[in-house]
């Protein structure tokens, strides 16, 4: 099989169950993000993948081949750490060559390859400047430069933005998903940044205890979370108890949502609901009776909190023009679309 292979990988430290029989599939060419909440596994199954931890157990195989044993610098993959780990005493373009000056890479070589890289990062002139004196869009650049010298056959790349403010950091986004669809490069890049792997990602791998929780397309991910936990941690959804009635009806908070029905063999469980599909009505009618107990103008959107009872507060997102007259302290129905809802267990 093509590609990169996790067969059972499992990692522990101690008692401590770090990554917990991963299994997964990655094709050649393809953009992924491992994505999770901090101490999920990520960052130790990216590490496993590079080789610098070694798995418990499971194999890790590239085109068929089990590399679990190879070490790391006879791998051919590039990677870059959050930290960057760039060398302060070298310039951008010594910086760039390191990786080929130490397998003997002939100087005339390794100059036309800086050239190469730092105009396909941007950075066209910048060999000679010191490190100290860039911007850290620039030190990004300079660290995938860097780690695409030798041409690996896989990027790794651990919370390459994270240290970068909004503005840049969703600006490197598009430019990295760019360089990597013109280099066909297979990358993997882990973060715990829901918008970023949104972005960039053909698969988005979400992580949770050491396992995967889901590993689909960024839209099925979105539109049909796995689990409750995949619901919650991917963009803002309502997380409502659902059952069903004597009819197989399915009800919410004591109301019938017409058209949804549960999963065969399923009474109980949550129905995730994203914002941007909750309807209001100031209109009485068939949908949850609720009161308005805040509303939050964001500009472009307008968050409306409303309190459904027992205890329960939903969101619905609207834009301006579509948001009515409705005011904290007001009367409505919230409608569920059922072409909307996802059944989801926690």
């Amino acid at each position: 099989m093509s590609g990169l292979s996790l067969e059972n990988v499992t990692k522990t430290f101690g008692d401590f169950r770090a990554v917990d029989d991963v299994t997964l599939h990655i094709p050649n060419g393809a953009f992924v993000c491992m994505l999770g909440p901090s101490g999920c596994g990520k960052t130790t199954l990216l590490r496993m993948i590079a080789g610098l931890e070694e798995p418990t157990a499971g194999a890790i195989m590239i085109d068929g081949k089990d590399i679990t044993p190879v070490p790391t610098h006879k791998r051919n993959f590039g990677m870059v750490f959050q930290s960057l780990a760039l060398f302060p005493h070298l310039t951008v373009g010594e910086n760039i060559a390191y990786p080929l000056r130490i397998r003997g890479v002939a100087q005339d070589e390794q100059r036309k390859r800086v050239e190469d890289l730092l105009a396909l990062v941007q950075l066209p002139g910048y060999a000679g400047r010191p490190v100290s004196k860039l911007s850290g869009g620039q030190r990004q650049r300079v660290a995938i430069a860097r780690a695409l010298a030798l041409s690996p056959r896989l990027f790794l790349l651990d919370e390459p933005l994270s240290a970068l403010d909004a503005k840049l950091r969703e600006a490197m986004q598009v430019e990295l998903r760019q360089l990597q669809q013109k280099l066909g490069v297979t990358t993997i890049v882990v973060t715990h940044d829901q918008r970023e792997a949104m972005t960039m990602a053909d698969l988005v791998v979400v992580m949770g205890n050491g396992r995967i929780r889901q590993a689909a397309p960024p839209i099925e991910i979105y539109r049909r979370p796995a689990d409750a936990f995949v619901a919650d941690f991917i963009g803002s959804t309502n997380l409502l108890p659902v059952e069903t009635d004597g009819g197989g009806r399915a009800v919410v908070l004591g109301h019938v949502v017409p058209g949804l029905a549960l999963p065969a063999g399923v009474t109980k469980g949550l129905v995730s609901i994203r914002p941007e599909d909750v309807q209001l009505s100031q209109v009485a009618d068939s949908g949850l009776p609720g009161r308005v107990t805040f509303v939050r103008d964001l500009g472009g959107t307008i968050e409306t909190f409303v309190d459904v009872g027992g205890g329960t507060t939903l969101v619905a997102v609207t834009t301006p023009r579509q948001r009515g007259d409705i005011a904290a302290g007001a009367e409505v129905s919230v409608i569920l679309p059922a072409e909307s809802c996802v059944v989801v267990q926690e």
